[in-house]
């Protein structure tokens, strides 16, 4: 039977009614070429309300000035990295509430940065095609009156894009 890796991170909801939810130009990792959630793993020994600030931060130029945690779910899908064939994403999920600075379409690169730059995509336009599992999450929770599912999301198969959507 083969073992999960297992990957943790803080994803931030920020989403404006007339341009849509703020998404990254993913450049790593299992979502590479899709619109991902601005967000991702904690350094040593970080806390969780400190990662997500840092982390929008880096990937957006946005600094969180309020937020509220809405809560944890995992994603798990086939995905071949290192000796393993699956992976199960847990992600933290914050909905961010006031916001400062403006938007970097193009993010400052360093050892770690997995964002090209943020934008704005209107939620119809976001679908299984051009967006990771925690996009979807987050489109789903703006549909429902946000209101948070923590149910676990399984996929058969997953494919990581050759071409970038953006």
């Amino acid at each position: 039977m083969d073992k999960f890796h297992r990957a943790f991170g803080v994803y931030g909801v920020v989403h404006e009614e007339a341009k849509g939810l703020v998404v990254i130009k993913k450049n790593g990792g299992p979502y590479t070429n899709r619109f991902d959630l601005p967000g991702g793993s904690l350094e040593d020994g970080e806390a969780l309300n400190i990662a997500i600030k840092r982390e929008i931060k880096e990937e957006t130029g946005l600094a969180v000035l309020s937020y509220h945690q809405l809560g944890i779910t995992s994603f798990k899908y086939p995905w071949d990295y290192l000796n393993f064939h699956l992976n199960q994403h847990i992600a933290v999920f914050y909905d961010i509430q006031k916001l400062a600075g403006v938007l970097e379409q193009v993010a400052p690169q360093f050892e770690g940065q997995d964002s090209l730059g943020a934008v704005f995509v209107p939620l119809r336009q976001l679908n299984l095609n051009n967006a990771s599992p925690p996009v979807l999450k987050a489109k789903e929770y703006l549909l429902n009156d946000r209101q948070f599912s923590d149910a676990d999301t399984t996929f058969d198969k997953w494919d990581v894009l050759d071409k970038p959507v953006f």
